[in-house]
């Protein structure tokens, strides 16, 4: 996994509440069983028409939004528990999501794949959707470190929660497995130290 400390980036804004996973990445697209590819079928059913053609309305296909941070709606996340949700975010170039409230499993599939979710408070969610709409080249400041999300032009800014874990695993691009091989000599010495 990647380290994660701080993003800083323009957001592509979805103002849509209660997106669940299977409008994230839909269920037709789970055959795969590595992680790749997935973003090019991400939000598929919003972004393309049956044809396969471009949806210039939807805001993934509009060129003046750009940047590494998605700004979802409340609510995200929701629906089946899909990792491949997880992993077409990432995919596609997202390495922040924005909301304020995500499903507790999107949310762990999120942190175990490197893709911060930030859970700001509506009021706070809507002074960036705000500020991203007067000016799409807005940007905002996830840090990691300090648990802080700042919107530049403004100076507005909140903090955010994340298990103390996970934020530990993201700073240094450690999987589950990699942290307990990160503690290897720490728990062999406690293993010699009991036998």
């Amino acid at each position: 996994m990647e380290k994660f400390k701080t993003i800083l980036s323009s957001a592509v804004p979805l103002a849509i509440e209660n997106v669940d996973t299977d409008q994230i990445i839909p269920a037709r697209f789970l055959k795969a069983t590595t992680r790749d590819g997935f973003g090019e079928n991400l939000f598929r059913d919003w972004r393309y028409d049956k044809a396969g053609n471009p949806k210039e309305d939807f805001v993934l296909n509009q060129s003046v939004y750009k940047g590494s941070i998605l700004l979802a709606g409340k609510n995200f996340g929701s629906g089946s528990s899909r990792e491949h949700a997880a992993w077409a975010i990432f995919d596609y170039g997202f390495r922040v999501v924005i909301s304020s409230f995500f499903a507790d499993i999107f949310k762990n599939n999120s942190l175990n794949n490197g893709l911060l979710p930030v859970q700001v408070s509506d009021t706070f969610l809507q002074d960036i959707f705000d500020a991203v709409s007067k000016d799409p080249a807005t940007k905002i400041k996830v840090d990691l470190e300090a648990q802080e999300v700042s919107i530049l032009a403004s100076g507005k800014s909140e903090k955010f929660e994340i298990n103390g874990y996970k934020k530990e695993c993201m700073l240094n691009g450690y999987t589950d497995i990699d942290y307990l091989l990160n503690l290897k000599d720490k728990i062999e010495a406690y293993e010699n130290a009991r036998s």
